[in-house]
């Protein structure tokens, strides 16, 4: 989705407003595709002494597998989106600023990065989560299994014998 933000710069009108729905079904995250439901975006871009700022949230659900336990969850989000817009920069690797090419704001990549950014490297159910038994491979979220997890590696059995 494209945002003309032509009469922000050129002084013709001091916000606009942001109410959509973006189609992330086709984003790709760690190997699936979470966003099952449509990404609401609410917010604006506003001018304020000069400055060309967006301001908004990023409301959407994340449906995901546990990387512990393996179980499927869906976790509620809300994102910030939050940045200075500018048509040119002097430094390309600026990341404070967002550059706008003819004055069009792609909403789309933009909250796409902020989302991807904002989720965890490891996602889990929940944070006390005790994932797979490495034996018997239940999960431990729903009770013990009953494997004798006593076992010493082999290779540090001979530090075994000097306790006996």
């Amino acid at each position: 989705m494209l945002i003309q933000c032509r009469p922000l710069f050129m002084g013709e009108a001091d916000s606009l407003s942001i109410d959509t729905e973006l189609d992330f079904s086709q984003v790709e995250f760690q190997g699936a595709h979470p966003f099952v439901k449509p990404i609401h975006v609410v917010g604006g871009i506003k001018v304020r002494a000069g400055v060309v700022q967006l301001s908004a949230r990023a409301v959407f659900d994340f449906d995901g597998q546990c990387d512990r336990c393996l179980a499927p969850y869906t976790r509620s989000y809300d994102v910030p989106v939050e940045h200075t817009l500018v048509t040119t920069l002097e430094n390309e690797e600026n990341d404070d600023y967002i550059l706008l090419e003819q004055y069009c704001l792609n909403l789309f990549d933009t909250v796409q990065t902020d989302i991807l950014l904002e989720l965890p490297y490891k996602t889990l159910c929940r944070e006390d989560c005790r994932g797979l038994c490495t034996l018997c491979g239940k999960n431990l979220n729903e009770g013990l299994c009953g494997c004798n997890h006593k076992s010493v590696d082999p290779r540090l059995a001979v530090l075994r014998q000097l306790l006996d």
